[in-house]
């Protein structure tokens, strides 16, 4: 995590967190950042004091939701892996 010394000594202003998703032999992940204007919540809560979950609770559902989305698709992918084109010369260039 990132901290500014103000308005409180180790104020969070930014987090960088991990997804992971594991299927079987399959593992995928992603990297996300957070950015806080403040921390979230009424109360200041010091630096040595915050867990893993209340740093998560700041995180928006939204961002974790897409993040989870990216992973999953990243496993599809690996099950399934996409069919992709060739390039096939001319028949007449032969």
């Amino acid at each position: 995590m990132y901290t500014l010394q103000e308005p409180d000594p180790n104020y969070v202003v930014n987090a960088l967190w991990k997804v992971t998703g594991v299927d079987g032999e399959y593992t995928a992940n992603i990297d996300g950042n957070t950015q806080f204007t403040s921390q979230q919540g009424p109360d200041f809560i010091p630096y040595d004091q915050l867990t893993e979950a209340t740093v998560i609770g700041w995180i928006s559902p939204e961002q974790i939701a897409s993040a989870q989305a990216c992973v999953q698709g990243q496993i599809d992918s690996l099950i399934t892996p996409p069919v992709s084109p060739q390039n096939t010369p001319l028949p007449w260039s032969a």
